[in-house]
């Protein structure tokens, strides 16, 4: 259901998430909840889950709960159970929540994405448990499928074994690896059992043919024979019987619980998908319609957008075409789509797309820096929608119309003191996001000057000159932004930079930056 490949490959290759040695965690380790908060701990939102007016994140900090519609929050990063973790995908059914967690490991001076296992919770999130990361024994083990023998490479690394998706069905939870493929368990993650789809050359399968293939997504020294429907990015339970999986072959369907496999590509209809590599799937079930990322591939025909289908994936429509879409949420019959290029909304099943442009609290004067929209979800009266500058919220009624009015949720702590000062997020990564300087003010008008400096004392960039900024109480605190580029408008380098505050003729404060690409 949710896009995570490119985002948190990318993040985890910006060095954003924790570089530690992953933890052996036991199986019947149960861990209570911690961390309470006014607000989540990233400004860097890679999925939303919501469960009536309960909302789940899932950041390049850890996991973030909301049970009150966004007024208070719960942080697990950091505590003994998620330490410092990012969260690469989360599920929700009822009161079952399923997360999985991600980190990066240097390997011959490359950074490496892994898998550090999942963790669910059967309570809403009072207490977890944590399951490693599944991995294989054996470099090929052999999987009864009918009658038929199929090799299937075994996955013995958790070194590009990450779950970049979660489904949850009544009988199952299911997950989609990348590199550790297609997996389901029915015991709660003690075992896992790979889940047999098709092969690049076949459109599908059943355990009731002859079948002669390998479940392997890359061929390698074990001349297995490679498949890229086998790389497996994103999964969706329609209902209990009907399974989606989006792989970077194509979609494929399930209406047998898993048995049996229809698969829908670029190549393979009359009114195919827009592109076989699949990062997004969910349904509407208000509308009976199924939606999916689908970008382009190997073929130069293919292109990126969504595909949508009202016929069970007899037929395909394409829409947005050109866009590389991370996410698709609903409230209703209205699609809500997070993008590289914005967000976009349709109440008319994608025949027309809005686009709200600026994102501006006009009370707080706050305002949305970035374009790139990674996560989109609703609860019964909010639409929250999540990116690289931090989670944002709209309505949608009648009386108050989607846009009218927006709330922002930012990774931001009050200020010790009127003499405290501090920037976040730090580090930051100025291609992708900016960083903000909080501050106290006085009551009335401030002159606010704010430089930057290198780690010689060099000035890179003037933030503001004397710029005017009102309170009306005393110890109003502000954010003002850097975007990481120097007077020039050039990105600057990686390090360490200075900057200094002056408010008024008071004595300068100063903090620290820290610039990672």
């Amino acid at each position: 259901m949710k896009s995570k490949y490119l985002i948190l490959f990318y993040f985890l290759n910006l060095h954003l998430f924790a570089q530690i040695i992953p933890n052996n965690f036991q199986f019947q380790n149960i861990i209570p909840l911690s961390q309470s908060s006014n607000s989540p701990q990233s400004n860097t939102i890679t999925d939303i889950a919501t469960q009536g007016d309960t909302i789940w994140l899932g950041t390049n900090r850890g996991l973030s709960r909301s049970t009150d519609a966004g007024i208070s929050w719960k942080n697990y990063y950091g505590d003994s159970l998620f330490q410092n973790e990012s969260i690469s995908a989360i599920a929700v059914k009822g009161k079952t929540v399923w997360v999985s967690t991600a980190h990066t490991n240097k390997i011959d001076g490359n950074y490496m994405p892994e898998g550090s296992g999942l963790k669910y919770s059967i309570d809403g999130g009072e207490t977890w448990k944590s399951i490693p990361q599944p991995v294989d024994t054996t470099n090929i083990d052999t999987l009864k499928y009918g009658n038929n023998k199929i090799r299937a490479l075994g996955i013995t690394t958790k070194i590009n074994n990450i779950t970049y998706d979660i489904a949850i069905s009544n009988s199952s939870v299911w997950i989609a690896s990348f590199a550790g493929m297609a997996r389901r368990s029915s015991d709660n993650g003690k075992t896992w059992q790979r889940v047999i789809l098709p092969p690049d050359n076949l459109n599908s399968i059943s355990p009731g043919e002859i079948l002669n293939f390998d479940l392997s997504p890359a061929s390698g020294s074990l001349n297995l024979q490679q498949n890229l429907n086998h790389r497996v990015f994103s999964v969706h339970v329609q209902d209990d019987q009907t399974i989606w999986f989006g792989t970077a072959g194509g979609i494929n369907k399930s209406t047998n619980d898993g048995i049996s496999w229809t698969k829908y590509t670029f190549n393979n209809q009359s009114y195919p998908i827009s592109g076989n590599f699949v990062v997004a799937i969910n349904s509407n079930k208000k509308t009976n319609s199924v939606w999916a990322g689908t970008i382009n591939a190997e073929s130069p025909s293919e292109q990126r957008g969504i595909s949508f289908t009202n016929n069970n994936g007899t037929t395909w429509n394409k829409t947005l075409l050109g866009n590389f879409v991370h996410n698709i949420g609903f409230k209703d019959s209205i699609i809500y789509v997070a993008t590289d290029d914005g967000f976009y909304r349709s109440d008319n099943l994608g025949s027309y797309w809005y686009s709200p442009g600026i994102i501006l609290n006009s009370s707080t004067q706050q305002k949305y820096t970035t374009k790139k929209f990674y996560s989109a979800a609703s609860t019964n009266k909010f639409i929250f929608l999540g990116g690289n500058d931090g989670l944002i919220s709209t309505t949608e009624s009648t009386f108050s119309p989607f846009g009218s009015s927006w709330k922002f949720y930012r990774a931001a702590q009050p200020l010790a003191s009127s003499q405290t000062i501090y920037a976040y997020p730090n580090p930051f990564d100025p291609n992708d996001e900016v960083t903000r300087i909080r501050y106290s003010l006085s009551a009335g008008n401030n002159n606010v000057t704010i430089r930057v400096f290198d780690f010689e004392m060099n000035l890179v960039s003037t933030v503001l000159q004397n710029a005017n900024r009102t309170a009306t109480n005393n110890g109003e605190e502000r954010d003002d932004i850097w975007n990481g580029k120097d007077n020039s408008g050039n990105y600057v380098a990686n390090g360490v930079y200075f900057y200094q505050l002056t408010l008024n003729n008071n004595k300068p404060l100063w903090g620290k930056i820290l610039v990672i690409q």
